[in-house]
Parts: structure tokens; C-alpha cells; sequence
């Protein structure tokens, strides 16, 4: 037989870990099965054509919310210039309303209902051999008119039996984000999560872990994103994984962690302080500080020893730290959903993702969503359009405040500049993002799209037009901004140039010519020629002290105001490394 399994991800970058265990799980009885990926953004036509030129006598499809609309229309062209052609369906977003699918699309053949290696396999091998259906555990299928749904089959007690999806030739993976786990569950019961719905977390064995990171880490993948619920739900595992990691000196690769940041004690703490910057990414869900909120969707956080665990942690400036918030859940209303905002964003995460609640199938706040008024249509992603609590209107605000926090707050390209604005001119974070929301609607920004050379003009023109004060003092920041963002020999959009700056070019290079500046500021390009040198730095004169203005909280009362040189040097090698770019002030060794 002729076997694919397949899937759509959601960007080319991602990988889909589900369908290499259904290939490593089911290789020893079909050695020849073939996997293949897709992604949301190419056509339905193009994937059809693609899959049929394989001439698949099986094909496999791994569904989730984000895939499940494009792979249903695929199926249906694949079977109707391919009747003979036999779709499996499986994946989160088919497991929990099995039966209706098949019952809605002809064109599916089997649905695999729960966790799928040994259900998949079992199939392969019952159709091959035409052996009798009613015996694979897990599945949903037809026979004649009738659909026939077999007993729920036994979670995988030893996940060690399921062999690895990481063997032979791993550049496959080369610049993708590499999927991963160490566990499946989680030892918490939230009510908007599908993990709610399976009890209790099971463990791969260490050894297995530390042999499939050996590979990935062997391999330098960018980065490995482990997809446990909790990875710290059991600290003595959570900290051999680490300390495996850091054994290996890694070089080359990020590891993303979803982590409880109040269950991370003393000794964690303690020990992420040495760990190499950037080496690991811990995103925290903290979704509400509502408590009412929390209590209701059974969320346990106690905030303020989250709050206590993200500023030690931030403050080693060593660990990427992205922090979750979720709109639309029951009792948090606009103003609520401000306070949280505002909760959050003075830890200041690298990341603040806000997300919009999607009623997922089989999760408990779709099953009450009567009592809290959720309205959404149901269509994937199933997201909230309007709750008891919040209106659409409201949540359109947020839609708009939400990418703006992406665009700007996120990406790191503008962090002094938005303090600089938050600090001296509103009174919480959430005020200037909903007062910019609504000039950036006005202006129909959102309507076209920008690079970051146009984003740093938008926010220009935002402050000239909203705040107009000592906007001189302003470009300085955004130029800062921008110089400690881009790179290699950076050019000034024309809204931040001097004039009269000429002479910087002469000065660079006398500047470099000295031993003593590079001892003092680039010691590692010791005997490096100076036009070697320039491409890794840049110089840069500013009006104002605006290292001087951070160090004071951007406190604007408190400016130095009187030219100052800064020396930018850029870190394009370490490919992990947070910081891209150091920034010295050399006023005092600058001959003009």
C-alpha cells in the first residue's frame, strides 16, 4: 500500500511532530510510509495535486482548528478524482464530535478518535489484511450506511514504546521550529484547555528525552519548543532536562518552555541565573488577574508570587520571557481586562501575547457557555465574538490594541520609545495602546500592511500629531530605537538624520584608528583593519543623553540636553543571543 500521512501547518517555519510519531510508530509493519507537509498558505488546489501525483492508495490527515476547513476540501477533491482513495482523519479537532464528521462528509472514510499511534497502526494493518474493524480500539468508520464507532482505546501507559520521530537525516529541520515532548497531560484543569480533558500527566523516560535532544542539539536546529502543558510540573525531571542541555554547550539553538511560574521555587531560581542568554524561552500562561475570573475557569495562579518569580528572572537578562493573557472569559469585562493588562505589562515579558478565548471542542467553558452569554460562530477557531461581559464592540477595540502589542511591544524594535510615551505621558501601559488603537483606526493604518522603516514613521507621526511635546527629545529615543535594532551598517530614515553630520565619517575612522578606543570598547577586533571594523559597528551622534534618560526611568524632566556620540556594535554572530547589540557612550573620546 501506498501510505501518506500528511498535514497543513499553520506557517512554513512549523513542523508537525503528530505525524512523525504515526510514521515512526507504524514504520516496522509499513517501512515505505511516506510523510509530507503543507501549510495554510498555499492553495487547496496546489496540495490536491501535489497528494494525488503520490498516487496514495491511504492518505492520513493530522487536523487541528487552524488546518481542519482546507484539509476537509481537500479530501473531497482528492475523493472525487480518486473514489478507490481511503482518508483517515485525526488529530484534536475531529476526536471530539467523530461520528457527526462522518457523518457530515461522505468523502471520510475513518476517523481515529484520541491519541493515535497504536489506533493508526492497528488500522494500517486491519485494512491491509482486511481484517475485522470492530476490533481497532479508537476508531470511528463506516460499514455500509451505518456509521460504527469502537470503544475509546487505552492511553499509551510507556511512551518510550513510541520510537523516535528524530532518526537519520535531521536537515529536514534546518531554520524550523522543532516540535517536542517530554509529556503528555497536565496536572491542571482550566476550563477553556482540551488538556482539561484527559486526567493525569505521563512521562517519556529521561534517558529517551536526553538521547532525542542529543540528536536535535547535534543537528543545531534553531529552535525546540516543547509542548508539555506544565513543563516544571515535576521539578527534579524539569531540572535534568535543563541541566542536559547546558552539559551539551549549545551553541546554535533556543528552547521554549511553558512553564508555572509559582511553581518555581528558591533553587530554580537560583540556577537560572547562570544559564547562557537566550539559551531558553519560558512563556507563562497567566491569561487573567481577575480572581473571580480565575476561580471560574479553575485557573490557579497565585499572581503575586508569579509577579515576584518573572522580575527576578527578568531582571538576569538571560531568559526570553513571554507572557499570555486571554480575552472574553467569563467576569472579565473591558475594564477588568484593562486591570490584567496592566498587571501584566508592568513586569515587562519580552512578549505579551493576548489572545481572543476560542470555545474548543470537548472544553468545559463550551459546554456552560450558555451560563456566561458566549457568542461565537461555530466554525473554527471558534473564537468569542461578544460575552455577558464584554461587547463586540469592545472586543474589536482589543482586536486593534492586540496587534499594535505585537507590532510594537513584542518584536523588541521599539522598547525605549514605548516607555518613553507610557512614562511620561499616560497613566498605565493599556491607556496608550487603546488612545494609539483609535488613531491608528482613524489614520486606516490597519488596512494596509508595514515594514519596520514605516512602523518607525507611524509612531513619528503619532507623537507629532498626538503628544507634540519636546519632540526632539522624541526622535533621539526612536533613533536609538532603531540604530540598537538594525544590524549591520544601518541606514537613518530621513525624519531622524542630523544636519551637519559630515564629519562623522573623518572622525569614524580616526576613532577606530586608536588603539586605546578598541581596547576600551572592541577589544575582539584587536589588530582588525578599520574597514573591517565599520561593517560590524555604527556611530551615531544624538541632541540629548538618552542613555541617561533610561537609566532615569525615561523620566523627560530630567534630560541632559547636549550632543553625545554613541558607538553601537552589533552581534550578528551568536545566533541566540538576546541582546543584538551593546551601546557605549564615547563622547569623552571622540574628537570632532
Amino acid at each position: 500500500m501506498n501510505i501518506l500521512i500528511t498535514t497543513l501547518n499553520s506557517k512554513f517555519i512549523h513542523t508537525s511532530l503528530s505525524i512523525r510519531y504515526l510514521k515512526s510508530y507504524s514504520e516496522s509493519e509499513f517501512p515505505n510510509i511516506d510523510i509530507e507537509e503543507y501549510t495554510i498558505n498555499q492553495s487547496v488546489d496546489y496540495i490536491t495535486g501535489e497528494i494525488f501525483k503520490k498516487e496514495c492508495d491511504i492518505v492520513a490527515f493530522s487536523c487541528y482548528i487552524w488546518n481542519i476547513e482546507s484539509t476537509l476540501e481537500i479530501c473531497e477533491r482528492l475523493k472525487i478524482v480518486n473514489p478507490d482513495i481511503k482518508i483517515i482523519l485525526g488529530g484534536p479537532e475531529v476526536s471530539f464530535d467523530s461520528e457527526d464528521i462522518m457523518k457530515r462528509y461522505e468523502f471520510v472514510d475513518f476517523v481515529i478518535d484520541g491519541e493515535g499511534e497504536e489506533t493508526f497502526k492497528e488500522l494500517l494493518v486491519c485494512i491491509r489484511d482486511r481484517k475485522d474493524l470492530n476490533k481497532v480500539e479508537g476508531i470511528v468508520f463506516r460499514d455500509g450506511q451505518d456509521i460504527i464507532r469502537t470503544p475509546l482505546r487505552p492511553l499509551i501507559q510507556n511512551l518510550d514504546d513510541i520510537p523516535s520521530p528524530f532518526e537519520g537525516d535531521l536537515s529536514e529541520y534546518n531554520n524550523k521550529i522543532v516540535y517536542f515532548e517530554s509529556s503528555r497531560g497536565c496536572p491542571f484543569n482550566c476550563k477553556f484547555c482540551l488538556s482539561s480533558t484527559i486526567k493525569g500527566v505521563r512521562y517519556f523516560s529521561i534517558d529517551r528525552v536526553k538521547s532525542d535532544l542529543k540528536k536535535l542539539i547535534d543537528a543545531e536546529v534553531k529552535q525546540v519548543k516543547f509542548v508539555d502543558r506544565t513543563f516544571n510540573a515535576r521539578k527534579e525531571y524539569a531540572m535534568e532536562v535543563m541541566n542536559f542541555i547546558i552539559s551539551e554547550g549549545v551553541s546554535n539553538t533556543n528552547f521554549h518552555f511553558e512553564v508555572t511560574a509559582d511553581l518555581l521555587d528558591e533553587d530554580i531560581i537560583e540556577f537560572l541565573k547562570n544559564i547562557k542568554e537566550g539559551l531558553f524561552q519560558f512563556e507563562i500562561g497567566v491569561q487573567s488577574t481577575n480572581p473571580r475570573t480565575l476561580d471560574i475557569i479553575d485557573r490557579k495562579t497565585d499572581f503575586k508570587r508569579l509577579s515576584e518569580v518573572v522580575t527576578e528572572i527578568k531582571s538576569f537578562k538571560n531568559i526570553h520571557l513571554h507572557l499570555d493573557l486571554i480575552a472574553g472569559l467569563p467576569y472579565e469585562g473591558y475594564d477588568s481586562f484593562k486591570k490584567s493588562f496592566n498587571d501584566v505589562y508592568a513586569l515587562n515579558p519580552d512578549k505579551l501575547q493576548l489572545g481572543f478565548l476560542k470555545l474548543l471542542k470537548g472544553s468545559q467553558l463550551r459546554i456552560d457557555g450558555e451560563k456566561y452569554g458566549f457568542k461565537f460562530i461555530d466554525k473554527p477557531p471558534y473564537e468569542i465574538l461578544e460575552t455577558e461581559y464584554m461587547s463586540y464592540g469592545e472586543m474589536l477595540k482589543l482586536k486593534t490594541i492586540e496587534d499594535l502589542v505585537e507590532k510594537y511591544g513584542n518584536e523588541g524594535y521599539f522598547s525605549n520609545t514605548i516607555r518613553y510615551i507610557i512614562n511620561n505621558f499616560y497613566e498605565s501601559p493599556f491607556d496608550f495602546y487603546e488612545n494609539f488603537a483609535e488613531y491608528w483606526e482613524v489614520k486606516e493604518h490597519h488596512k494596509v500592511s508595514h515594514n519596520r522603516t514605516s512602523l518607525y514613521k507611524k509612531l513619528y507621526e503619532y507623537y507629532k500629531e498626538v503628544i507634540n511635546e519636546d519632540n526632539g527629545l522624541f526622535v533621539d529615543v526612536l533613533k536609538l530605537d532603531f540604530l540598537m535594532n538594525s544590524g549591520k551598517s544601518p541606514t537613518l530614515p530621513s525624519f531622524m538624520k542630523k544636519d551637519d553630520t559630515d564629519y562623522l565619517k573623518t572622525a569614524k575612522h580616526e576613532f577606530l584608528k586608536d588603539e586605546k578606543n578598541i581596547e576600551s570598547y572592541l577589544c575582539e577586533f584587536r589588530n582588525t583593519p578599520v574597514k573591517k571594523i565599520i561593517n560590524q559597528i555604527h556611530i551615531e551622534e544624538f541632541n540629548f543623553d538618552v542613555l541617561d534618560l533610561i537609566e532615569k526611568s525615561y523620566d523627560k524632566n530630567f534630560i541632559i540636553k547636549g550632543n553625545k556620540v554613541l558607538l553601537f556594535k552589533y552581534n550578528n554572530e551568536d545566533k541566540i543571543a538576546i541582546n543584538k547589540c551593546k551601546v557605549f557612550n564615547i563622547t569623552d573620546n571622540f574628537k570632532n
